[in-house]
């Protein structure tokens, strides 16, 4: 049978890096992408979705006869705090819409995000196991730790073949910061290469695991190509790239821009962080699945200004 994808939730950070490496692996045809608003930019299928609707989802599913579901769809950390109700019925609605419509259409195969916010003051902060207790303090934490029980619940109950990881933070060019705590680690480039001050809203210490785009798409799709037997893990497995504090990424950049200013205005994100792991412990993921970042700070540093210029055809 010919693998046939649906994105939903694809007008993201990581949907737009992801719907293009699966185009150039299956081909645009088989590549069903999806949000709840239409892309100027989308190159190949599109459709409207809201995932909170449920039969929206299936007509898709029905006919496009898709065999995989990408569901990214999701409000993230520090936006889910301005509205934790609506953060909370739209992050566990739409995926148990997902997870019902796969199991009613025989969806071989399904990818879940989760994230490092489920995570809480009882997990350790340094080198985090993947089976570290979950007591997240953010309704984004409290959704993941749900969605990832869910996928457990429906690969034991009926047989899904629901697949996760959980995602540090995400640096990548391709999209302006969409309401994260570990955003910061986007909007500084983009003020180096614009030659602006930045202000930082996290202490210059506060330690947080990251990782570049290219890794993190990377990392989905190996998850997803693995062999059944092994997927170990049915929750979510913790992913690591790397962890570094706004002070350090700061110096990375001087070596490029020795002019870059930065200040600290800690807002109620750096509560936030101060929940949320320094470090990751991604051994089983490394063990199953054979996960290796390639990307460290230097070489995610110099990536990023080289595509921000380019992006704002800055010459200098």
């Amino acid at each position: 049978m010919d693998t046939i994808v649906l994105i939903i939730g694809a007008n993201g950070q990581v949907g737009k890096v992801l719907t293009q490496t699966l185009q150039d692996k299956y081909g645009k045809e088989s590549v069903i992408v999806s949000d709840i608003r239409n892309s100027e930019d989308s190159d190949g299928i599109f459709e409207v979705i809201d995932a909170t609707d449920i039969d929206r989802i299936k007509e898709v599913v029905v006919q496009y006869k898709v065999t995989q579901i990408y569901h990214l769809a999701a409000i993230l950390s520090a936006k889910g705090e301005e509205n934790p109700l609506k953060t909370w019925n739209i992050n566990v609605k739409t995926w148990l819409n997902v997870l019902e419509v796969s199991r009613l259409c025989n969806i071989e195969r399904v990818f879940y995000p989760s994230s490092i916010a489920v995570f809480g003051n009882n997990a350790p902060r340094n080198n985090t196991p993947n089976n570290a207790y979950l007591d997240p303090t953010t309704v984004y934490g409290i959704s993941k730790v749900d969605g990832e029980n869910w996928a457990q619940y429906y690969h034991i109950k009926y047989g899904l073949d629901v697949r996760s990881i959980r995602y540090p933070g995400i640096i990548g060019y391709q999209s302006l910061p969409g309401g994260g705590t570990t955003d910061y680690a986007v909007d500084i480039y983009h003020k180096a290469v614009l030659e602006e001050d930045f202000t930082c809203f996290l202490n210059e210490d506060t330690a947080l695991p990251m990782i570049f785009i290219d890794d993190a798409v990377r990392a989905t799709i190996e998850i997803m190509e693995a062999p059944t037997e092994n997927i170990k893990v049915r929750t979510s497995y913790n992913l690591g790239g790397i962890s570094f504090s706004p002070k350090e990424i700061a110096s990375e950049i001087r070596e490029i821009y020795p002019e870059f200013k930065i200040d600290y205005k800690p807002d109620f994100r750096q509560d936030i962080a101060e929940d949320w792991p320094k470090s990751i412990d991604d051994s089983e993921a490394k063990m199953d699945w054979g996960w290796k970042p390639k990307y460290d700070l230097w070489a995610i540093t110099e990536t990023m200004i080289r595509e921000l210029k380019e992006q704002y055809k800055v010459t200098a």
